[in-house]
């Protein structure tokens, strides 16, 4: 049987909270890391922004750079490094390539940034 880290030990007098929720696996942080690496960078969180906010969280590429006064191709190195942390997906449609917000992605980091399981535990 493998020992778990938690609960931890702590010093004489002090009162451990129980957890509330699973903390993340080695795993899962290297995975979310990842993607919130994707997003320290202001550019790619608005490319992001720009997406989810089109109806259907889905654009056209050659939208995209509305508003952004960026390069065709400082936007195109921007939206690879977000569909390759698992942020957006994308699809060829004739000639223009569709993006759209991975809401699995997104997800997990409501999950990891959410309070309600927090919040409840309070009450």
């Amino acid at each position: 049987m493998s020992k778990s880290p938690w609960p931890l030990v702590v010093e004489s007098g002090c009162t451990v909270a129980p957890l509330v929720r699973e903390p993340l696996s080695a795993e899962a942080a290297i995975q979310l890391a990842a993607k919130l690496k994707a997003l320290s960078d202001p550019v790619r969180l608005r490319v992001l922004s720009v997406v989810a906010s089109h109806a259907g969280g889905e654009a056209c590429v050659c939208e995209l750079s509305a508003g952004i006064d960026l390069t065709q191709p400082t936007i195109s190195h921007h939206l690879k490094v977000l569909r390759t942390a698992g942020l957006l997906d994308s699809e060829r449609r004739a000639s223009w390539v569709y993006y759209r917000v991975n809401q699995t992605a997104l997800q997990q980091l409501s999950q990891l940034l959410g309070t309600e399981a927090l919040s409840s535990a309070t009450r």
